[in-house]
């Protein structure tokens, strides 16, 4: 499951188990991304206000299947199986549309997301691709190409906090050897008018 020990639900107590109720799904299963962090419960605390709120909080502008394909790409750019096999689950579901989630997911794999993207949502996953890979390139001209296609300045921040966490959470899961053994693929957080409620369902 990881390279580090871990805590599982029935063990915990304390504050550990407190948190864990707040973010269980079915059967008070805990995602192996978010247990890693038993040693150190403030840091899940930290980890998921982070990821409720860059993904998963009612006052995004931009639509949630759409964040969640940031996401999936980014993963795939960071080679993260885990977040890409969880977040292409979650994508589908939002999506709700098998056909149209494997047309994405095959345009992720073979690198054509042009074929899949209309101009204003590919140019969004140019920005991934550059702040993932080659960030140190990034200038001002790459907001201003953002907002030639549309988007707003606040949603292209929407986007640069959805790119730079899934940059972070990638480096967790591959960086302390995290699989996706036990997990339920895809479950989140979806209550999105609560920020406070970080239930997996």
């Amino acid at each position: 499951m990881s390279w580090i020990k871990t805590i599982g639900f029935e063990e915990a107590d304390g504050r550990l188990k407190k948190i864990y109720k707040k973010v269980s799904g079915p059967d008070n299963n805990i995602d192996n991304v978010l247990k890693i962090h038993s040693l150190r419960p403030h840091s899940l605390l930290g980890h998921m206000a982070l990821y409720k709120n860059v993904l998963h909080n009612s006052n995004n502008k931009l639509p949630k299947w759409y964040l969640e394909a940031l996401g999936v790409y980014v993963s795939y750019l960071n080679q993260c199986d885990y977040c890409f096999e969880h977040h292409f689950a979650g994508f589908a579901r939002l999506l709700n549309d098998q056909g149209q989630s494997n047309n994405f997911k095959e345009c992720v794999l073979n690198n054509n997301l042009e074929n899949y993207f209309d101009t204003k949502y590919m140019e969004g996953c140019v920005y991934a691709h550059k702040l993932t890979l080659t960030f140190n390139e990034i200038t001002e001209s790459d907001i201003i190409n953002l907002r030639k296609v549309g988007f707003s300045d606040g949603e292209i921040l929407e986007i640069n906090q959805v790119i730079s966490y899934f940059n972070y959470v990638n480096r967790t899961v591959i960086g302390l050897g995290i699989d996706t053994e036990g997990d339920i693929l895809g479950l989140s957080p979806n209550n999105s008018e609560d920020p406070d409620n970080w239930n997996h369902d």
